[in-house]
């Protein structure tokens, strides 16, 4: 039997449950799949895929139209798994009508179950609006790669008492503006859980330690598909990459070899071939 698709109101009961959940990412209609037959619950189509996919240096530019191309293949591919679509860089950022025009557009033509899109008390006020019209918003604070260089870069965030202080006060006015979840990334553990205990909605964290209620990982990282950069919080239960290149050698060894194709892989029918030379 196969797993049941979560909710939006399963979130915040997972929470009340303390039951964990765990949250990859998928920007293929193949990944997706594989996702879709593990046990994993969501699926984030992140601006991430500006790296892991796209070759770029950064997030920042990924388009509203990369986006939905990489979010229809995965909810096609994942029907039982809660697909998150991220809003990217330049999307919501210049007003609350353009917010609540691309979130809708997100929506309507991938058919994901919710946005997501970064800051914290700055963004309050768009989230809120957007909520107001019918868009589901997740949330997310701490480490924001789209406006990291404004943080110092890829850095650990909230590791000062004001710091930590913002980040929680970030996460209580995402909750008042009425996100059903919250990505933390790359904090102490101790800020994680005190960020955890601080709101009713879920926090999914991303090197944010255990405290959290949902783990948090790029797919690519935690298979180790993604060569040699790995971040500290990053586990690696695979190495999907070895695996590939040895499986592509083995390939190219048994063609040159002309092991491969044997018999059992050709179309051995005998057919009276006309006389042409």
């Amino acid at each position: 039997m196969g797993k049941k698709k979560m909710t939006i109101l399963d979130f915040k009961k997972y929470k009340e449950e303390g039951r964990k959940f765990t949250y990859v990412t998928a920007y293929d209609y193949t990944t997706a799949s594989i996702v879709n037959e593990s046990e994993c619950e969501v699926i984030l189509v992140g601006d991430s895929l500006a790296m892991i996919m796209l070759g770029y240096d950064s997030t920042v530019g990924v388009t509203m139209e990369d986006m939905i191309h990489h979010i229809k293949p995965v909810v096609k591919g994942a029907p039982d798994t809660f697909i998150v679509g991220d809003m990217p860089f330049g999307s919501y950022n210049v007003s609350i009508e353009q917010a609540i025009s691309n979130g809708n557009r997100l929506l309507k033509e991938t058919g994901c179950d919710c946005v997501k899109l970064e800051g914290g008390i700055e963004m309050a006020k768009t989230i809120e609006a957007m909520v107001k019209a019918g868009i589901p918003v997740m949330g997310h604070i701490g480490l924001t790669p789209q406006t990291a260089t404004s943080l110092g870069g890829f850095k650990v965030q909230g590791s000062t008492p004001e710091s930590a202080r913002k980040i929680i006060e970030d996460a209580k006015a995402l909750e008042a503006a009425g996100v059903f979840s919250i990505v933390l990334e790359c904090v102490p553990s101790v800020v994680g859980k005190a960020v955890t205990e601080a709101v009713e909605v879920p926090i999914l964290g991303i090197g944010a330690g255990p405290h959290v209620d949902c783990q948090v990982l790029v797919t690519q990282d935690l298979l180790g598909m993604y060569g040699d950069f790995k971040p500290k919080f990053v586990k690696q239960f695979a190495q999907i990459r070895k695996a590939m290149v040895d499986g592509l050698n083995a390939f190219h060894r048994e063609t040159l070899s002309g092991e491969f194709p044997s018999k059992e892989y050709c179309f051995n029918k005998e057919v009276d071939i006309p006389k042409l030379y």
